[in-house]
Parts: C-alpha cells; sequence; structure tokens
C-alpha cells in the first residue's frame, strides 16, 4: 500500500513539473509577444486583449461544463481580478521598456512578497533563516536594478517588483479561494470578471490594433489562459517546494529569445541578481516544506 502511494505522489510531482516546465516556456514567450508590441499597443490595451482572448479561449469549456461557473466567492473574485490585471500591466510596462532578462528575474521575488504577505496578514512566524532569505531576495533585486548602472530603467525595473508583489497578493488569495473553487472554477471567473475590468482603462489608451498586432493579441491571450491553468494545476496537485526551481526555468528560456528576437544578452549582474533570488526562494519554499513536516510530525 506504501508502495502504491509512494508512486501516485510521485506521478503528481512528475505531472506538476512537467505543467511548470511548459508554463516558464509560455512565460517566456509572452514577454517577448509583449516587447514585440511595444510602442505600438498600450499595456492597458495589451492586458484588456489577453483577458479577452484567453476567456475567448476557455469558453468552450465554461460551454461544456457550466457547472464549473458554480463558485463559493464573489467579491473575492472581483478583487483578485484587479490585483492580477494591475500586476499583468506593470509586468508588460516593465517588458517593453527593460532588458527581458532582468524583468523576467525581478519576477522571481514573488515568493519573498509571499513570505512577507503570510508574515503580515496570516500571522505565519519568521524564522532567522526566512529573515535572511527575506533580506537576500531583496538584494539581488536590487543587484539587477543597478540604480547606477541601468541608464534609466530603473522606473521600469522598479515596475516589475510592484508586479511581483501584486502578484503574491493574488497567491495568497488563490491559497485561501482554493478550499471551496476548483481549478477550473478559479481560471474561468478570473477571466470572466477581469475583462471589464480591463476594458475600462483600455479605452482610454485605445488603438485599433492592425491584422500583426492583433494575431499577436490572440496568441498571447491564449498563451496566458495556458500559463494560468498550468500553474494553478501545478500548485493543486504538488507542493511549492517541489515545483519552485522548475519555475526558474522561465529565466533561460526568457534570455535565449531576447538574445535571438532583440540581440539582448544578460549581463553578469542579471545572472547573479537571480542566482541570489533563486537561493533566497529555496530558502523560502524549504521552510514552508519544513514547516509542514514538524506540523505532520
Amino acid at each position: 500500500m506504501v508502495a502504491i502511494v509512494n508512486h501516485q505522489s510521485e506521478h503528481l510531482t512528475a505531472k506538476a513539473l512537467c505543467c511548470v516546465a511548459a508554463a516558464a516556456a509560455l512565460a517566456a514567450a509572452d514577454a517577448a509577444v509583449v516587447r514585440l508590441l511595444a510602442g505600438e499597443v498600450h499595456a492597458f490595451v495589451i492586458g484588456f486583449f489577453r483577458c479577452l482572448f484567453g476567456l475567448a479561449t476557455i469558453a468552450p469549456l465554461i460551454v461544456a461544463r457550466p457547472r464549473v461557473l458554480k463558485s463559493g466567492y464573489r467579491l473575492q473574485h472581483v478583487t483578485r481580478a484587479a490585483l492580477k490585471l494591475a500586476a499583468l500591466v506593470c509586468f508588460f510596462m516593465a517588458f517593453a521598456a527593460a532588458p527581458l532578462a532582468d524583468a523576467m528575474a525581478i519576477m522571481f521575488t514573488t515568493p519573498i512578497f509571499l513570505m512577507l504577505g503570510a508574515w503580515l496578514w496570516l500571522g505565519e512566524k519568521l524564522t532567522p533563516g526566512l529573515v535572511f532569505a527575506l533580506v537576500a531576495g531583496f538584494a539581488g533585486a536590487l543587484i539587477i536594478i543597478d540604480p547606477a548602472g541601468q541608464g534609466g530603467m530603473e522606473t521600469a525595473l522598479l515596475l516589475a517588483v510592484a508586479g511581483a508583489a501584486l502578484q503574491a497578493l493574488v497567491q495568497l488569495m488563490l491559497k485561501r479561494m482554493s478550499d471551496l473553487d476548483s481549478t477550473e472554477t478559479l481560471v474561468v471567473w478570473n477571466l470572466i470578471v477581469t475583462v471589464p475590468l480591463a476594458a475600462v482603462p483600455a479605452a482610454l489608451y485605445w488603438t485599433t490594433p492592425d491584422l500583426r498586432e492583433f494575431a499577436l493579441l490572440a496568441l498571447q491571450g491564449a498563451m496566458g489562459a495556458a500559463n494560468m491553468a498550468l500553474m494553478t494545476k501545478a500548485f493543486s496537485i504538488a507542493d511549492a517546494s517541489q515545483i519552485a526551481p522548475m519555475d526558474f526555468l522561465r529565466l533561460p528560456f526568457v534570455a535565449v529569445m531576447a538574445w535571438i528576437l532583440f540581440g539582448e544578452v544578460a549581463g553578469l549582474s542579471t545572472w547573479l541578481g537571480a542566482a541570489i533570488i533563486f537561493a533566497a526562494t529555496m530558502i523560502v519554499v524549504g521552510g514552508g516544506r519544513l514547516k509542514r513536516r514538524v506540523a505532520e510530525d
């Protein structure tokens, strides 16, 4: 019996890792699409079309399984959607103006903000190791931002930091909401609510996309919906400590795309800062796993 349970656990972990690897590739491609649209389509308009095409992608699921709309939450979906939209716009602005690898590396501070949020709002205790991880994570981000040497990119990279903080808030809500709602329900309602929310600021900065831009926006919307579903599924079947390392594949993926498409080469400060953030994140997720094991014992 124990062997069967272990085999099932290993199978679920392998499935989660595959989901995260695929999501990492999609996230890198997403960033590249935003850069291709930079200067042509405003970030608010990109956010609107991303959600609209994402909703169109999952519309067949809603038609085939209308029960997916049944939810134990109402206002929480609106709040989560607004925070998610704000995080997306921050990331889009960062991708448009800053080196892609730098912006992507800073996105990995999300677990650091998540730990900080769990301490502030959920009452979780901070151990000396987690405090060290918190300081190290922000130090890594500061190395990448490099106020003295970025040549005016600081604002764009600070937007990436803001996006990471907002994304952490979204994940804190997601953790609570997954108690009552399924993965599919969370994804569906997020897109349904975000479309009208995104339409308001998009109207203020509206420019009608041409055929090329429209195709890129449609592609990005489909990739965004797939990314969200893959990551939500991964977190629902495996611990964050198991899948967090695989999520860092986003950095080499986006570095390769930035080099091929835009001739950007990630500098030493990018990799050094990312390595420090990675180590800090591993301390955070490892501490969470240890805490669960102690509780189980």
